[in-house]
C-alpha cells in the first residue's frame, strides 16, 4: 500500500498553495506549520516573509488566509497574534486518515526516497573478557537503529567488529597450551555449555595467564614469541587461538540472547577478519603520501591535531616494530564495507571517548579517496552510563559492573512489580507467565532508559525509577498496550473495529488522533538523523494520550454502537502504533500484565 500523508503534511501543503496564491514571487516560502497548544497546528511562516518584505505580518496572514482552500480537511483557519495562522482540521479528517493508517500494516510509514545500504558497527565485546556496563550502549542502540533503518527500506549490513587480534592473546594461547584442560567443560557429557559457563571459564584462565605474565619473564618470553606465530599463522597456535574465540561466542551469544537481541555469526567480523589487508592497506596509504615514515612507524599527521606540546599527534598505522594499530585494522574494514560490501553509509555506534580516533581514521580514508561524496563515515558516540551519584557506573566494590548481573538484577526487580500486578489479570497470571512477563519487562526497561536518551548524553541508570509503573519508563508503555489489548478482548469482537468518520471527537479523542497520526513522521525523523530517543518520546506521549482519552471517554460504555465502534477502532490502532514503534526499539509488549 501506497504511504499515507499525515494531516500535518496535507494542512502544510494547503497552506503552501494559498501562500503562492497570495504571493506567486514567493511561491517556495515555508509555512512553517507545527503543532500547537492553541489549535490543531499553527503556521508561523508569514512573520519571518512580512519581516523580509517589510510589510504588516497580520495583513500578510489575513491574505494567506483568504486563499486557504479548506476543503473538507479544515475547520478552521484565523489569524492570531503578530501574524500566526492557527488551524483546525475537521474531525472527519482526523478519522479518515487514521483509517488509511489502520488499513496498511506499516500504519502508513513510507520507505524512504533513495534506499541505501549501511553498515551498522555495533556491540564490540573483546574475546576472552567478560561484557560489562560499558557494553551495554552500543548493543543497544545499535540494535535499534538496525531495527528502524530496516523498517524504512535501507538494506542494513550488521557488523560486530569484536577484539578477538592482539598481543593479549600471546599471553593466552601460550597459557593455555601449558595448562591443556583450562577450557574444559568436566562433567557435561557433551551437554551444550552455558553461556554463564563460558564467562566462568575465560574470566578464570584470562586471570591465571595473567598472574604468570606478570611474575614470570620466562613465560612472558614465550608469551611474546606466541604472538608471532598467531600473526604468522602457525597452525597449531591458530587453533589454540579458535578455542578462545569460539568459547567467547557461546558467552556473547547468551548474553545478546538475554537483551532479547538477534546476533548472527556472520555479523561477527572481529579484528582478525581484516588481518590479511593490514599489508597492503599501509602500502596503499605510503605509495598515495598519505602516511609517512616517523621515527620507523607509518604514521598520519593532521594540521589542526596536535598535543598538549604543541606537536602534532599523528594516527599510528604501523608501529616501529613492525605491528600493526587499530588504525590499520579500520582502515582496513573501511575498504572492505565500501568496496566490498558496496555501502554508502559505515556507521559507528561507539564511545565518545574514541571520538579522536574515528576522526583521524575518517580524514585518512577522506584523503584516499575511500569516502566521497558518495560514501559517508559516521561515528554516533554515545555517553556513558551513570551510577545513582552521577559518576561512572560501578559496585559497591568500585569494580566495573557485569552486564549479566546488571541484566539479571533489573529482571529480578520487574518480576517483583509483575507479579504484584498478577492476581489482577483475568484470568491471574501463571508462575510461568509471571516469569516471561519478569524477563520482557526488565529487559524492556534497561534497553527504554537507554534509548530514551540522546545517545550523546550521558544517563543514570536507577532501576528503581526504570521499572516504575509512572513516569517515563518502557513499564509504563507496556501495561498501555496491555491495557488496551484487554479492553479490545472484552469487546469479543475479533475483527478490527471499523472508523466512522461521520461522528463528532471529543477533545481528548482528537489529541489521541492527531499523536497518532504523527508516527510516520517520527519514524523518518528518527532513520534520518540517527536518533531513536525521538520514537521513545513519542510513545511516551502517546501512552500519556491514551491514558487521558480513556479516563474521559468510556469506551465499551460509549453512548451509542458506533460511537463505541470508533473509539475501539482508536484504541486499536494506538495499540498497533505502541506495539511498532516498541519494536523499533527492542522492546516487547506483552498482550497481558
Amino acid at each position: 500500500m501506497a504511504s499515507v500523508p499525515s494531516l500535518a503534511t496535507r494542512v502544510r501543503q494547503r497552506v503552501a498553495d494559498a501562500l503562492a496564491a497570495a504571493l506567486p514571487q514567493e511561491a517556495a516560502a515555508d509555512p512553517l506549520l507545527r503543532r500547537s497548544d492553541r489549535a490543531d497546528f499553527q503556521a508561523n511562516g508569514m512573520l519571518a516573509l512580512a519581516k523580509r518584505l517589510k510589510t504588516n505580518p497580520r495583513e500578510l496572514a489575513g491574505q494567506v488566509a483568504a486563499q486557504v482552500d479548506a476543503g473538507d480537511v479544515l475547520a478552521d483557519v484565523e489569524v492570531s497574534g503578530p501574524g500566526f495562522l492557527n488551524i483546525a482540521v475537521t474531525d472527519a479528517a482526523i478519522t479518515s486518515n487514521l483509517a488509511a493508517r489502520a488499513a496498511d500494516d506499516r500504519l502508513g510509514v513510507p520507505y524512504a526516497d533513495a534506499p541505501g545500504t549501511t553498515v551498522v558497527d555495533y556491540a564490540q565485546p573483546n574475546v576472552a573478557k567478560e561484557m560489562h556496563v560499558g557494553h551495554l550502549r552500543s548493543a543497544v542502540i545499535g540494535d535499534s537503529l538496525v531495527r528502524v533503518l530496516e523498517f524504512t527500506g535501507e538494506t542494513v549490513v550488521r557488523r560486530h567488529h569484536i577484539g578477538d587480534w592482539g598481543t593479549q592473546f600471546g599471553m593466552l594461547i601460550q597459557y593455555l597450551d601449558e595448562h591443556p584442560h583450562e577450557l574444559d567443560h568436566g562433567g557435561t557429557d557433551g551437554a551444550a555449555v552455558s553461556g554463564e559457563e563460558a564467562a566462568s571459564n575465560l574470566n578464570r584462565l584470562y586471570k591465571a595467564a595473567r598472574a604468570v605474565f606478570d611474575a614470570d619473564d620466562a613465560f612472558k618470553e614465550r608469551a611474546r614469541r606466541r604472538v608471532v606465530a598467531l600473526q604468522s599463522g602457525d597452525p597449531e597456535t591458530r587453533a589454540l587461538w579458535q578455542r578462545f574465540v569460539d568459547e567467547s561466542k557461546l558467552y556473547f551469544f547468551s548474553v545478546f540472547d538475554k537483551l532479547d537481541m538477534e546476533v548472527r555469526d556472520a555479523d561477527i567480523v572481529g579484528e582478525s577478519g581484516y588481518n590479511d589487508m593490514l599489508d597492503e592497506t599501509c602500502e596503499l596509504l605510503a605509495d598515495a603520501g598519505v602516511a609517512v615514515d616517523s621515527e620507523g612507524a607509518l604514521c598520519v599527521f593532521f594540521d589542526d591535531i596536535k598535543g598538549q606540546d604543541g606537536q602534532p599527534v599523528p594516527l599510528i598505522v604501523r608501529k616501529s616494530d613492525g605491528g600493526y594499530g587499530y588504525a590499520a585494522t579500520d582502515l582496513s574494514a573501511i575498504r572492505d564495507r565500501v568496496f566490498n560490501l558496496k555501502a554508502q553509509t559505515l556507521l559507528y555506534v561507539v564511545d565518545h571517548r574514541q571520538s579522536l580516533h574515528f576522526r583521524m581514521v575518517f580524514e585518512t580514508a577522506r584523503r584516499m579517496g575511500w569516502l566521497d561524496g558518495d560514501v559517508t563515515a559516521i561515528q554516533l558516540a554515545f555517553g556513558t552510563v551513570l551510577g545513582k551519584d552521577g559518576k561512572p557506573f560501578k559496585t559497591r566494590a568500585g569494580t566495573t559492573v557485569r552486564l549479566e548481573d546488571l541484566l539479571d538484577e533489573a529482571i529480578d526487580r520487574a518480576s517483583s512489580v509483575v507479579r504484584e500486578k498478577a492476581d489482577k489479570a483475568v484470568p491471574p497470571l501463571t508462575e510461568a507467565e509471571i516469569a516471561e512477563r519478569g524477563t520482557q519487562v526488565g529487559i524492556g526497561a534497561v534497553k527504554y532508559a537507554d534509548l530514551s536518551t540522546s545517545a550523546a548524553r550521558d544517563y543514570k541508570f536507577d532501576l528503581d525509577q526504570m521499572v516504575s509503573l509512572h513516569g517515563d519508563t518502557s513499564v509504563y508503555l507496556q501495561y498501555a498496550y496491555a491495557r488496551i489489548r484487554s479492553i479490545l478482548r472484552r469487546a469479543g469482537d475479533t475483527a478490527r473495529p471499523a472508523a466512522h468518520p461521520e461522528l463528532p471527537l471529543e477533545e481528548a479523542e482528537r489529541a489521541l488522533g492527531l499523536h497518532v497520526d504523527g508516527f510516520a513522521a517520527v519514524v523518518a525523523e528518527a532513520a534520518e538523523e540517527y536518533a531513536p530517543h525521538k520514537i521513545a518520546a513519542y510513545l511516551y506521549q502517546l501512552a500519556s494520550h491514551f491514558t487521558t482519552f480513556y479516563e474521559h471517554c468510556p469506551v465499551l460504555k460509549a453512548d451509542t454502537p458506533a460511537q463505541v465502534e470508533n473509539r475501539l477502532f482508536l484504541s486499536d490502532l494506538t495499540a498497533r502504533t505502541l506495539h511498532t514503534g516498541m519494536s523499533l526499539l527492542g522492546i516487547r509488549t506483552p498482550e497481558r500484565l
